[in-house]
């Protein structure tokens, strides 16, 4: 097989590894048109393509190889790059340009290493078994949660960033869960020995034990718990698994056994364009080591990714020159942030430092000598500093005359740090390299909002640790430019969403006329303000939108309580609370779906959709369904659609909660709230997450000790994990929080806004909506409180309600003054399960309306 490509073929390209890192780097090939040049072969270990491992903790939250997928499952067939999973690479024949798998020889004229790293596990007499586990790979991940499936408390060996991951895994698991360092101090790289104080105690107090300055001499078996281990000194710990987390080695075993320089604490030795001492292989990530040093974070790699990706293109690469190894964190709840020389070490080099016992927090503020300068940062409890004070430290911005004022108290004089003080170099995305100019360039290219420039840049969706500073510098930039982003909600009303809200709220407004008058421009509105009104005055009085005053104000599918599907006909969805129906209800609605020649399908939310309905004859089928007890289901309106459930400790044998139970409860009281957009529930029974919760506006899990609140996630177009919100709550108070947050979203969502984005954008973020509503910081708890129970109050079915009113069933007539169906129009029905010509996952699902 021959080395090189011959004189008008593509050269042979093989990338070895399907990690972040070498999924970044196919990225940049196929972006800047390489597949034109290469033909490229990818080789995964894994049986999964390309996954999130910054986010593998969520993994144990409900999230599938699926959700934490870095791409789409057909991209790489799509971009004509060929993929092997499940076939690892076994040897390099650098001779003839050949890599070896199980499968066969594969030859190429560029060889990319990006194989990563493995853990490290010492090497302690015992250890084998459920006393052996690791934290690296999703496989490893299943091995965890089946040997916690018979365990009681679970212990993780390494203190570090992901032994803290792994430490939370537990936790998440139900277990006890325990960490046990060999150093003095919790995170000794990136935290000082005050910071590592603080964390432990942040840490402790969640339920965490945290055993610092052991080391493992062997494991034996143990008393009360399946395993014993034995610590220098006499001390020991007894546990029923153990998971290693002391540290990642550089995955360079292939370029060891093939003659490739190696560093001495192991690594592929690389040049600044990530060549090895083979010019044909190059090396990035973690098995890659550039002037002694291997870099354990995925913003260096992708770095490395893009710069090769560019060599290979004939572009001018940027020379690797090393990278920022600050890291932004949030473990086991907790933020931590750690910035350039967070020790001091730098000759000359002087800290300032607030420390708050009270509540476990401390800063670290490291300058040079001058004092003009930051070279570091230590930050624990807090990271709303970090941005501020990265910015500071990357751009060499002087510092003002009193430093420590930037670790201070928010509430003190600290100078902010605005936009307009950044250099167009500055970094403000670090894993996917996106400078403030790249920035500027996107707006100036035309995009006009946040989601546009994310689209364009890619900022912020990464670890998404910089959406706090993409927003600030994208709003400056436009302010710069004399943009004025009109917040109006259309040319009849100059207020936002938001503040007609409080209007109507405030005023007592109740009609769209009213508003109009008092606040609005124009005698009629339009198709932007009408809903939107029609939707605030919804949210706050519930009142029936058949109303003659409320009907011109709502869109189609509110118009005729229905979906209106493509051809012409009308969707029909009774509520089915938490997914549980009785089989009398079960046998009324294949009644009803016989007696009116109706398609029937299971939707997404545990309900049964009934499709090809007449207008004339939605008023006949909901007079059956009501009858037997149904009522809507809202499935047409942006209101609260569905509360999934799995079957909970009622039947399952995992479920420490009635998870049933609270489904029914949650969807009794939201049934018929309307919001900017729809709502989906889940409740799960424990945490092997059944329901499905972490995908929706609004998830509950069970605990032993409860309910952990999940909130503002969804799927969709743009699929969005829920956040931890809350832990551990009792049923009132789960319901409490619940009603303040979605009346909270309500209050200041945009028109059309998912709670996702409502989340994206709100100013402060997470710690920020749990301040006002778990803190009540605005005062506003119990007014949230007392006005969605004045919208629980005010519920009926409005079907039921229109099948009352002879005038509203008059808009359900095809012609006015006829009750009959218009003998002129044929539907073609297509009830049979045909099978589908194409590939299944080319064919469009039915589901509830978006």
């Amino acid at each position: 097989m021959k080395a090189t490509a011959s004189s008008g073929q593509r050269e042979r390209l093989v990338i070895v590894g399907n990690g972040m890192v070498g999924h970044h780097c196919v990225e940049q090939l196929v972006s800047r048109g390489a597949l034109q040049q290469f033909e490229v072969r990818v080789f995964g270990e894994e049986r999964q393509r390309a996954y999130d491992r910054v986010h593998l903790s969520e993994y144990f939250g409900g999230s599938c190889a699926e959700t934490l997928a870095l791409c789409e499952h057909d991209f790489y067939a799509a971009s004509g790059v060929y993929l092997h999973l499940g076939e690892a690479v076994l040897q390099i024949d650098r001779e003839r340009g050949e890599v070896v798998t199980a499968q066969g020889r594969y030859g190429y004229d560029q060889l990319v290493l990006a194989t990563g790293s493995y853990p490290f596990v010492p090497p302690i007499e015992g250890s084998s078994g459920d006393a052996r586990l690791v934290y690296r790979t999703l496989d490893d991940l299943d091995g965890i949660r089946a040997a916690a499936a018979s365990a009681r408390r679970g212990v993780v060996v390494g203190g570090g960033l992901l032994g803290l991951e792994a430490a939370n895994a537990l936790k998440s698991l139900g277990l006890e869960a325990h960490v046990v360092e060999f150093a003095p101090r919790l995170m000794p790289v990136q935290l000082d020995g005050e910071g590592g104080a603080a964390l432990k105690a942040q840490i402790e107090a969640l339920g965490v034990g945290v055993h610092l300055s052991r080391a493992t001499q062997s494991i034996s078996q143990g008393d009360a718990y399946r395993y014993r281990m034995n610590f220098d000194g006499g001390q020991y710990l007894e546990t029923d698994l153990i998971v290693f987390s002391a540290g990642i080695r550089p995955q360079d075993a292939l370029g060891r056994a093939c003659g490739l320089d190696i560093a001495p604490r192991g690594g592929v030795v690389i040049d600044e364009h990530c060549r090895s001492s083979d010019p044909r292989i190059f090396a990035i990530g973690e098995c890659a080591s550039w002037n002694g040093s291997v870099f354990g974070l995925v913003a260096p790699g992708y770095s490395m990714a893009r710069n090769l990706a560019a060599l290979l293109c004939g572009e001018a690469p940027v020379p690797f020159s090393g990278a920022d190894m600050s890291t932004k964190l949030k473990l086991l709840g907790v933020d931590v942030g750690s910035i350039g020389d967070a020790h001091g070490a730098t000759p000359g080099a002087r800290s300032y430092r607030f420390i708050d016992e009270a509540n476990s927090a401390y800063r670290r503020l490291v300058v040079d000598a001058s004092g003009k300068h930051v070279l570091g940062a230590v930050l624990v409890g807090d990271n709303s500093y970090y941005d501020t004070l990265l910015q500071y430290a990357q751009n060499g911005i002087a510092l003002p005359a009193d430093p420590a004022a930037l670790i201070l108290p928010q509430g003190g004089a600290a100078p902010a740090l605005g936009a307009d003080a950044l250099p167009d170099s500055a970094t403000i995305c670090s894993c996917h390299n996106v400078s403030k100019g790249a920035v500027c360039a996107a707006v100036d290219s035309g995009c006009s909002d946040l989601a546009a420039v994310k689209g364009c840049t890619k900022a912020a969706t990464g670890c998404g640790g910089c959406a706090a500073l993409l927003k600030q510098v994208f709003e400056h930039e436009l302010t710069a430019r004399g943009v004025a982003v009109d917040k109006s909600l259309c040319e009849h009303f100059a207020y936002t969403r938001q503040e007609l809200y409080a209007m109507v709220r405030v005023e007592g407004i109740r009609t769209f006329s009213e508003l109009l008058a008092r606040h609005g421009k124009g005698h009629t509105g339009c198709d932007i303000c009408k809903p939107a009104v029609g939707n605030i005055l919804a949210s706050c009085w519930n009142q029936p939108i058949m109303d003659p005053a409320l009907v011109p104000l709502q869109d189609t599918n509110d118009t005729f309580m229905a979906n209106m599907q493509k051809n012409g006909t009308y969707s029909v969805v009774p509520r089915i609370p938490g997914g549980e129906i009785t089989p009398d209800k079960l046998i009324v609605i294949g009644q009803v779906a016989k007696k009116y020649d109706l398609y029937t399908k299971i939707t997404g939310g545990q309900r049964i959709d009934l499709f090809g309905v007449q207008l004339h004859e939605l008023p006949l089928i909901w007079g059956e369904l009501i009858e037997a007890g149904f009522e809507t289901g809202h499935a047409y309106g942006k209101s609260t659609r569905t509360v999934k459930s799995c079957v909970g400790s009622t039947w399952c044998r995992y479920g420490v909660q009635d998870s049933v139970a609270m489904a029914l409860r949650l969807e009794d009281r939201y049934k018929g709230l309307r919001s900017p957009h729809k709502l989906k529930f889940a409740v799960s029974g424990c945490t092997r997450e059944c329901a499905e919760a972490q995908s929706k506006d609004i998830g509950v899990i069970a605990t032993d000790k409860g309910w952990n609140l999940y909130v503002c996630g969804n799927g969709g177009m743009r699929p969005r994990h829920a956040e931890l919100f809350a832990t551990d709550l009792d049923d009132e108070t789960l319901v409490r929080l619940i009603d303040r947050v979605l009346m909270f979203y309500i209050r200041t969502a945009d028109k059309l806004q998912r709670t996702s984005v409502w989340r994206e954008n709100l100013e402060g973020g997470l710690d920020y909506l749990k301040q006002v509503v778990i803190d009540d910081s605005l005062g506003l708890a119990s007014e949230l409180e007392a006005q969605m129970q004045h919208v629980v109050d005010q519920y009926q079915c409005e079907w039921a309600n229109a099948l009352n009113d002879p005038e509203k069933l008059k808009r359900f007539r095809t012609f006015v003054n006829d009750q009959r169906a218009d003998p002129d129009v044929h539907f073609v029905r297509e009830r049979e399960q045909r099978r589908p010509a194409a590939p299944l996952h080319l064919i469009p699902t039915v589901e509830e309306a978006v």
